[in-house]
């Protein structure tokens, strides 16, 4: 029995082509120095202080509160888990880039986008 039809090429090689160099400017990059004066970093919002600062905003009881901002809590947890992103005027937009499971949870990296804090129209906190 032959073998049909079974031929082999002979394989040329490739031709490599060079691009002519050009001389061109090196393109301005701009640089930005800051310093550690510059960066104002504030305490982490806990969520104690955030039922505090909701309650004496809303004006309506701590134990009407706490439950409430709870759930919120579970809720944009479990949205960010998901991979979703997140629309929330005035807080802003919450665009999760990665997300990687590890052994002790989940690493998420986000990034936040608000515009300027506009101070007009919001309720002054309620003192008893």
């Amino acid at each position: 029995m032959a073998l049909a039809g079974k031929t082999t090429k002979k394989r040329t090689p490739r031709k490599t082509v060079t691009k002519p160099t050009t001389t061109s400017k090196p393109k301005a990059v701009a640089t930005v120095e800051t310093t550690a004066d510059d960066i104002k970093v504030a305490p982490e919002l806990r969520k104690k202080e955030l039922i505090e600062k909701v309650v004496l905003r809303s004006g309506i009881r701590k134990r009407d509160a706490k439950p409430v901002i709870e759930a919120m809590l579970e809720e944009l947890g479990m949205a960010v888990g998901e991979g979703r992103g997140l629309v929330l005027p005035p807080m802003g937009r919450l665009k999760i880039i990665r997300q990687k499971d590890t052994a002790n949870g989940q690493v998420t990296v986000i990034r936040a986008r608000r515009k300027a804090p506009v101070v007009v129209g919001l309720p002054e906190p309620v003192s008893d």
